[in-house]
């Protein structure tokens, strides 16, 4: 099946995963990821959002944020215990938690923030919104390969959406290893393509 039956407008979501001022943007307590996503990430997700948004396919930004006072945050892996010691707090309305600019969000675009856990899948209502308006494609961006991806991209598969990952549209550290993830993992569940063709796709 071609790329553009896969990802049609009218059952397809743009899922941008973590693309934040915290995380990628110039507020990034991650400096090495925030690196990755500058060089190709931030503005092929500005792209494929803009030409999501002229396409009729709706655009989605799964945000991470947290209360100030931790309360109801994962405390059960190394990853959520070192987060609090990090100079840059994803605090519930701080400017961390805010799209970048480059990407930003338009007045048809759905934010569904989080308050704990890896996946935009779980504990929010991203599936149910997504199954309610017969959404069968997601073309996943953002970051990081290393954790937030591979969570989606299951989450999704399991609950039987098609999942399309344009390679230069994510980006995790280091660069060797989010090659490995994508030859030995992700490429035999997602359908790997490049920011171009989904807007070629969708412009078509």
């Amino acid at each position: 099946m071609e790329l553009r039956q896969v990802i049609a407008p009218e059952t397809t979501a743009l899922v941008l995963q973590e693309c934040q001022n915290g995380v990628v943007g110039e507020l990034s307590a991650l400096p090495a990821l925030a690196e990755a996503a500058k060089e190709g990430l931030i503005p092929n997700v500005a792209a494929l959002a803009a030409t999501a948004r002229s396409a009729g396919v709706r655009v989605i930004h799964c945000t991470a944020q947290h209360r100030a006072d931790g309360w109801g945050g994962n405390r059960n892996a190394r990853l959520f215990r070192a987060m609090p010691k990090m100079p840059v707090q994803l605090h519930v309305g701080t400017p961390a938690v805010k799209v970048v600019p480059e990407i930003g969000v338009a007045d048809a675009d759905i934010v569904l923030p989080r308050h704990h856990g890896l996946s935009p899948f779980e504990g929010t209502e991203l599936d149910s919104m997504l199954r309610n308006e017969g959404i069968r494609s997601i073309v996943a961006v953002g970051v990081s390969v290393n954790v937030a991806i591979i969570n989606l991209t299951f989450d999704a598969v399991n609950a039987g959406y098609v999942v399309v990952i344009p390679r230069d549209a994510v980006a995790g550290t280091p660069p060797d290893y989010v090659d490995a993830v994508f030859e030995h993992t992700l490429s035999i569940v997602a359908t790997i393509t490049t920011a171009n063709d989904v807007v070629n796709a969708w412009s078509g």
